[in-house]
């Protein structure tokens, strides 16, 4: 177990009060908090590095250059990339998803071609391609859940025709928790020659991410969700698509040469990085991968699934409690809706109480649909939450209900 009192005082947020109560946060799928030596770096990086990268010749320029190319490094020690010029800095997973649906799809998708995704999808999982599918009429099959909220893999791999062309699809569930088995999914694609593209927005805070082992073609992932400030994601793709892929947006930086008659444009990785990058940000988020792997992920997933047990069983044994996902592999997110309350209701009461979680339909309108409801509410757990914050939600849902007459 790990020392998680000595790891709150790293976070200087957790101490903060909410409405007069200590606040007990529960939405990190949606953003973690961020350690000091994060928000420290940030600062370092104005005060210290700031110069524009790659183009000067002068000091700061060069180290503002090394420190964000290191940070570049450093992604791609931490996902096993097996090379730097795979990584590509962009503003998250959402611009990740749009870049390789824009250029993978210019490239190799034509009208009728089909693209596989799941009912679990995030919107930025679906509307990238629903985008394609506006200039090259492409086609998305979409793979089922069966009755745990697992991807049906049977019905999965029923989908494939020969004119699949790309597989994209959630490592884990922002709404379900569900862990999808994504290496025998890239298996399974790559036996017909399709690449598989993987959300890893809520699974590389918490699980342990390999993309050499798991064979994927692009990985995506959102530093914010990983510790890391705001603003900077990653795009991993395998170089023999980087390579043939046209650049996703024009103007400096991604460029070798420029003439009124032609342009040529700039090696891996920088091809797809147009414009200033958030360099104090890469660093940022570097530093954030360093705090996580100074816990150590399999610490993180084996404390944060203790933290995932534990809620299910208090929460199981409160009258009109329904739990949405009950997958075998479930990661640490706990989405529910009490009978007679709304999830609104539910988020605008627990927050008086200074718990915060999130409420709606988190970004994934057609999941929601085939649930058969209209949102959730969703905890989401980090290994800085502990057992007494449980309790106090806990103690906050038997709370509203009283208030409903539930």
């Amino acid at each position: 177990m790990l020392d998680v009192n000595l790891i709150r005082k790293d976070f200087p947020i957790l101490s903060s009060l909410v409405y007069g109560k200590p606040l007990v946060y529960f939405d990190n799928g949606a953003t973690t908090q961020k350690p000091r030596c994060v928000i420290e770096k940030l600062t370092e990086g104005y005060v210290s590095h700031n110069a524009n990268v790659h183009r000067g010749v002068h000091f700061l320029s060069q180290e503002a250059t090394d420190l964000h190319e290191g940070a570049r490094r450093r992604v791609q020690a931490f996902i096993n990339a097996s090379s730097s010029d795979e990584i590509i800095f962009t503003r998250g997973t959402t611009e990740s998803i749009n870049l390789v649906a824009y250029s993978f799809g210019e490239c190799f998708l034509h009208d009728g071609d089909e693209i596989i995704l799941s009912e679990m999808e995030h919107h930025s999982n679906i509307v990238s391609w629903q985008l394609l599918q506006q200039r090259h009429h492409v086609v998305l099959r979409v793979a089922r859940l069966n009755d745990r909220q697992e991807l049906d893999m049977e019905q999965f791999k029923s989908l494939f025709s020969d004119k699949t062309k790309l597989v994209s699809i959630a490592h884990v569930s922002n709404v379900l928790g569900t862990v999808n088995p994504v290496k025998q999914i890239v298996e399974e694609s790559h036996r017909r020659g399709v690449p598989v593209l993987i959300d890893g927005a809520q699974s590389t805070p918490h699980l342990k991410v390999d993309v050499q082992d798991l064979d994927c073609d692009f990985f995506v992932f959102s530093g914010h969700k990983v510790y890391g400030p705001t603003g900077v994601g990653v795009l991993y793709g395998k170089r023999r698509w980087l390579e043939q892929m046209p650049p996703y947006q024009g103007g400096g930086e991604m460029i070798q040469n420029v003439t009124f008659e032609k342009t040529t444009f700039n090696e891996l990785p920088y091809k797809f990085e147009a414009g200033t990058p958030d360099f104090i940000s890469t660093v940022a988020l570097a530093e954030a991968l360093d705090y996580v792997e100074s816990i150590g992920l399999e610490e993180i997933e084996e404390y944060e699934h203790y933290l995932l047990d534990y809620a299910t069983e208090r929460f199981v044994q409160m009258p009109g409690m329904r739990i949405f996902g009950n997958a075998r592999e479930k990661s640490a997110v706990l989405s529910f809706l009490v009978e007679g309350i709304h999830h609104y209701d539910m988020g605008l009461l627990l927050d008086k109480m200074g718990i915060a979680v999130r409420t709606g339909h988190h970004c994934a309108q057609p999941l929601m649909q085939a649930l058969g409801i209209d949102g959730t509410v969703r905890a989401s757990f980090s290994f800085y939450n502990t057992e007494q914050e449980i309790d106090a939600l806990v103690d906050g849902v038997k709370r509203v209900c009283k208030m409903f007459g539930v």
